[in-house]
C-alpha cells in the first residue's frame, strides 16, 4: 500500500502539467506535433484540472486511511502529496507564468 498512496498525487501533477503542452518550446521537428497536441489539449484543460483535483482528493483519502490503519504516515507520501498539490495549484492559478518558467528552463 505504500506505493499506492503515491500514485494518485503523482498522476494529479502529471495531468495538471499536461495542460501546459501548448506552451512548451521543442525542436522544429516536433513543433507541428506539439502545436496540434496543444490545440487538442487546450479544449480539455478544465477536464484535466478537474481530474487533477479528484486525484489529489484520492491521495488525501489514501494517506488519511493509512494514518488510521497504521498509526503513521510515510514522510515520502506526504512530501509527494504536498508537491503535487503545489504543482496543481500553480497550474490552475498561474498557467502562463508557469509555462514561461518551464520554457525558460528547457533548452
Amino acid at each position: 500500500m505504500k506505493h499506492a498512496e503515491k500514485v494518485a498525487p503523482t498522476a494529479a501533477a502529471v495531468s495538471a502539467l499536461a495542460t501546459l503542452v501548448c506552451c512548451l518550446p521543442v525542436g522544429i521537428a516536433a513543433a507541428a506535433a506539439t502545436a496540434s497536441l496543444g490545440a487538442i489539449v487546450s479544449g480539455y484543460r478544465s477536464w484535466f484540472l478537474g481530474a487533477s483535483a479528484i486525484l489529489l482528493a484520492i491521495g488525501i483519502v489514501q494517506i488519511s486511511r493509512a494514518q488510521r490503519a497504521c498509526g503513521t504516515r510515510t514522510p515520502g507520501s506526504v512530501v509527494i502529496l504536498a508537491l503535487s498539490a503545489t504543482i496543481v495549484s500553480l497550474v490552475a492559478l498561474f498557467p502562463q507564468v508557469l509555462a514561461g518558467l518551464i520554457a525558460a528552463w528547457l533548452p
